[in-house]
């Protein structure tokens, strides 16, 4: 078997010693999917002493190199501060990266930036645009909060229905806020048809999983 190969399988039964003899030296070498392992093994604690600051040193090994996974690593531990100053543009400017080479978790964050203005100027068009491309991807919150942006008309034309839709892809993956956002678009006719059976539906599946409200 490969070396990268025993790797992965000894990092998947959770052997984490055995996987740490076989990714130290494929990383020294500057394998980038080994290097993402091994940050993420020092992020988490497997194997090794818990070490955001290593972790950090990996990321940036293998996101120097272009590797989109690591690109999104290096900003989550920008945006939470772990293993470095926190800094939100920093976050940013990784989470772009990655985003532009299709990493659907790197398009959310980045939406998110620009819904909220964290490390660029607040902008709806551009969160609206990557919460689509995310959305597309099937990431349930983007989904989620897609939908609320176009039944808002922030960035975006405004449009019940197609807000629905959107909630509707979310709720059916279990996302609990879209199940609610469902819920009140159903009992309030907005998008659709007034209906109490399905509002009523919906707002019991957000309410089983806790949603604030649906209760």
């Amino acid at each position: 078997m490969h070396e990268s190969a025993e790797a992965e399988a000894a990092f998947d039964r959770g052997d984490y010693p055995t996987a740490l003899r076989h990714f130290v030296p494929l990383a020294m070498a500057g394998n980038a999917a080994a290097l993402v392992k091994l940050a993420g093994m020092y992020e988490d604690g497997r194997g090794v002493a818990q070490d955001y600051a290593e972790a950090v040193k990996l990321y940036r090994r293998a996101a120097a190199q272009g590797d989109a996974k690591a690109q999104y690593d290096l900003g989550r531990m920008y945006e939470n501060g772990w293993g470095v100053p926190q800094d939100d543009s920093e976050a940013v400017t990784w989470f772009r990266q990655a985003a532009e080479q299709g990493i659907g978790n790197a398009q959310y964050n980045l939406g998110v930036m620009y819904l909220t203005g964290r490390g660029v100027p607040q902008d709806d068009g551009e969160a609206v645009r990557w919460f689509r491309r995310a959305a597309n991807q099937g990431d349930a919150a983007a989904q989620n909060n897609l939908g609320g942006l176009i039944q808002r008309g922030r960035g975006v034309p405004q449009d019940p229905a197609e807000a629905v839709k959107w909630y509707r892809k979310a709720a059916l993956q279990g996302f609990s806020g879209a199940q609610y956002n469902l819920g009140i678009a159903y009992a309030n006719g907005l998008g659709v048809a007034p209906d109490p059976t399905e509002a009523a539906k919906w707002l019991r599946k957000a309410a089983d999983q806790g949603f604030p409200g649906a209760q």
